[in-house]
């Protein structure tokens, strides 16, 4: 049984899936390269999602074979701009970070003006291109992992990626996709009822 009791006489695949994905850390992937065409599945997942008007408030930029390290060569040099001090091994940490996955993806979120549509709206809008694409990734048996942390904040790292921040773009987040080790273990969630109310009811 999953951890959703979900009420019908027939199983359904989709609703298994979300009942049950999980994150695996990006430490715990496998980076083999995935099979062909599973990226643009995914890609083509995270560009299917609610935009009021049409918008497309959102881009993604794809790290796979020697783009990663090449990227890696960013997120090593901002690091030991910030810490000149530190010990080899966390500049080589960071610079290998997305070569332990087989892909990784941004998420810039490109909030356009509209007379119409709210920022906020648009940036959920981003949101939701990024857990589209972690279902997507879950689907096909990748280990998937949302990640934001220091990198995704860093005016240098932004730079890299072209992001336009006096325009209000920025980073939704890195979205990491390897093969599965082992499969995930189930954590704690929020009580239903802690998180569900009915309105007009006691």
């Amino acid at each position: 049984m999953s951890p959703l009791d979900i009420q019908q006489s027939e199983r359904n695949p989709t609703l298994e899936l979300l009942a049950t994905r999980r994150s695996v850390k990006a430490v715990d992937m496998g980076n083999q390269p995935l099979a062909p065409g599973q990226l643009e599945t995914i890609l083509r997942a995270g560009m299917r999602v609610p935009d009021h008007g049409k918008l497309a408030p959102w881009r993604f930029v794809v790290f796979e074979g020697e783009g990663r390290g090449a990227f890696g060569a960013v997120l090593k040099a901002a690091y030991a701009q910030d810490f000149p001090d530190a010990a080899p091994s966390s500049y080589e940490f960071e610079r290998a970070r997305f070569e332990r996955a087989s892909a990784v993806v941004a998420v810039i979120s490109a909030p356009r003006l509209h007379p119409k549509i709210p920022v906020w709206e648009q940036q959920l809008s981003a949101g939701a291109a990024c857990q589209n694409m972690m279902i997507a990734g879950s689907a096909l048996g990748l280990a998937c992992q949302w990640l934001t942390e220091w990198y995704a904040f860093d005016a240098r790292v932004g730079d890299a990626l072209g992001v336009k921040a006096p325009d209000g773009e920025q980073v939704a987040g890195f979205l990491y996709f390897g093969t599965r080790q082992d499969e995930p273990g189930e954590r704690d969630r929020p009580d239903f009822d802690q998180v569900v109310s009915w309105y007009g009811q006691d």
